[in-house]
């Protein structure tokens, strides 16, 4: 954990085993930061499929790599950062789904991203010093 109390980090590895550390990092930084229910599902959702996404696709290797989760809670608003050291992918470049589409006549893949962009209020992505920086915005007002 990091010294500012707002701001909390959990280290991950690159194994989808590695899930349920997420869930219980949420839940314990929802009671400590006294985000709603509500707000801490959605997030839970929102981490989960990034992570997801790094896991499957981020890497051409089979080595053990380290993905860090950051959550920080800013005024009224949680900003949570996914940094990986994966290859090169902003979703924010990503077209959205044609979702009035059949499941069937839809290309596969999109739609973690198209979530992400509906259940959060930011959804922004740099490349610093050859990691992947997801930074997504929530608010907690309203």
């Amino acid at each position: 954990m990091d010294k500012n109390k707002n701001i909390k980090s959990l280290r991950l590895q690159n194994k989808l085993e590695e899930l349920e550390k997420i869930s219980l990092f949420l839940e314990e930084m929802g009671d400590e930061l006294e985000i709603p229910l509500a707000v801490t599902m959605t997030l839970n959702l929102v981490i989960e499929e990034a992570f997801t996404n790094v896991v499957n696709y981020a890497y051409d290797d089979s080595l053990v790599h380290q993905i860090e989760i950051t959550l920080e809670k800013a005024g009224g608003h949680l900003i949570i950062k996914i940094i990986d050291d994966g290859k090169e992918f902003d979703p924010t470049l990503q077209d959205d789904p044609d979702v009035t589409l059949t499941a069937e006549d839809r290309s596969i893949g999109g739609l973690g991203i198209f979530f992400m962009r509906k259940m959060m209020d930011g959804v922004n992505y740099h490349r610093i010093n050859n990691l992947n920086v997801l930074e997504l915005t929530k608010s907690l007002e309203g």
